[in-house]
């Protein structure tokens, strides 16, 4: 028995029908993202390895595709493996995100860019994460960054931009949740949890939607930190809303809250929620976090925030940042296939002994009247021809006779998906 073939796991293959429509929802992206004034650019699809690993990846970093430096021999090996150091073996990297490599690209360019850049990267990255429904090891990301702003309007822009991408794909009822990294720490000096301990904390505040209320406090407690109390806090943060800061609970940063929401006050027609529990398990970021939340799944369809301090870390001198990420994958997913081009994509079914020379004049007169054409020859299954046609966004078909040797000629025919 034949075995199967199939892309290696957790990557895949698009038929013609799936490919079109991920173009089409990345062309809405990427024209929606420049009418906000934001510029594309692209970077290799892979960087150093120092610079993957240098502690600005967060978790993504333990999750990188390493690739082998060349002329390795034996020796090499054996003095990897007596050092517990395998990474020795590799000075290149496939990109785990768009961030790291965007900071890298900034400080290569920063002379020749804009004081405030705003950049557009479209691109796969590349994880080494277990295979499972909605997790690829290859995957595409659509993000937009402000690099050099330090003020608000770099989040008034980009939420601004991105809204407006989810607007004009189609995804309807979508809200973004918003907190700030200073509310956290706050939050947690509150509770009693030593610094040391904070990174560990966010981790476990971070699983809260996946392991409950109970999970949280249970984590916590484990980690030697006074949970009295605590179940009962979490259980209030479901329906939070915006606090009137004249009452607000003593774990709130005033400052932070203030800044959050001037951001709603700014962004009126968004449906922004504060989430004091809202985490972003990167530990770069340094104020303003936020994901997209869809009222009909219970993860969230992309993210970002504010991280002032990456950039500094190529260059010496900290360089205000923030940036967006749309989750494509899922996003996607939601999107039903458009039927808006299928008028002016043609079938032009034809016998087996048709004339070649016939047959594309005829082609290239109709491409020539900005119709897209393909050529099938007829088959005994006709009606399965045309299915894989309709499948594929095409809308009318005809049938090319020794008569057809012009566009009028043709007689066309409605194509059903």
């Amino acid at each position: 028995m034949a075995t199967a073939v199939t892309p290696p796991r957790g990557m895949r293959d698009f038929l013609p029908a799936d490919k079109a429509t991920r173009e089409r929802a990345l062309g809405i992206i990427r024209s929606s993202f420049a009418a906000h004034g934001f510029d594309e650019i692209e970077t290799p699809v892979m960087e150093d390895t120092i610079r993957l690993h240098s502690g600005l990846g967060g978790d993504n970093e333990k999750l990188g595709f390493a690739v082998l430096k060349r002329g390795i021999g034996p020796a090499d090996l054996v003095t990897a493996a007596e050092a517990d150091d395998l990474l020795s073996l590799a000075d290149l990297g496939l990109r785990f995100d768009l961030t790291v490599p965007l900071a890298r690209f900034y400080a290569s360019h920063r002379a020749e860019l804009p004081t405030v850049f705003r950049s557009i990267q479209i691109a796969p990255v590349w994880r080494a994460e277990r295979p499972q429904k909605g997790r690829y090891r290859q995957f595409v990301q659509c993000d937009i960054d402000i690099i050099g702003e330090a003020g608000p309007l770099a989040e008034i822009e980009l939420i601004t931009a991105t809204v407006a991408a989810l607007d004009n794909l189609g995804l309807t009822g979508c809200s973004i949740r918003i907190n700030d990294r200073r509310i956290l720490t706050a939050m947690l000096s509150t509770w009693g949890v030593a610094g040391n301990l904070t990174e560990r904390a966010l981790i476990t505040l971070d699983k809260l939607d996946k392991i409950g209320v109970d999970g949280v406090v249970t984590e916590l407690g484990g980690l030697g930190i006074d949970t009295t109390g605590l179940a009962d806090t979490l259980a209030g943060f479901s329906d939070a809303g915006w606090p009137d800061p004249q009452d607000a609970p003593a774990w709130l940063d005033a400052a932070a809250y203030a800044d959050l929401s001037a951001l709603r006050a700014a962004l009126p027609g968004v449906a922004l929620e504060f989430d004091p529990t809202l985490v972003r398990g990167m530990g770069y970021y340094t104020g303003t976090i936020f994901e997209i939340k869809h009222p009909d799944l219970g993860y969230s369809l992309g993210g970002g925030g504010r991280y002032d301090g990456m950039i500094g870390r190529f260059l010496g001198t900290d360089v205000p940042a923030c940036g967006f990420s749309i989750g494509f994958e899922r996003i996607v997913d939601l999107l039903a296939g458009s039927d808006d081009d299928t008028e002016s994509a043609v079938l032009l079914v034809h016998e087996k002994d048709a004339d070649p020379a016939a047959l594309v004049a005829l082609k290239t007169a109709l491409v020539a009247e900005g119709l897209r054409v393909r050529l099938d020859k007829r088959t005994k299954n006709l009606k399965a021809l045309l299915e894989r046609a309709g499948a594929a966004g095409y809308g009318r078909f005809a049938f090319v006779t020794d008569d057809s040797v012009e566009p009028d000629d043709l007689v066309f025919k409605p194509l059903a998906g």
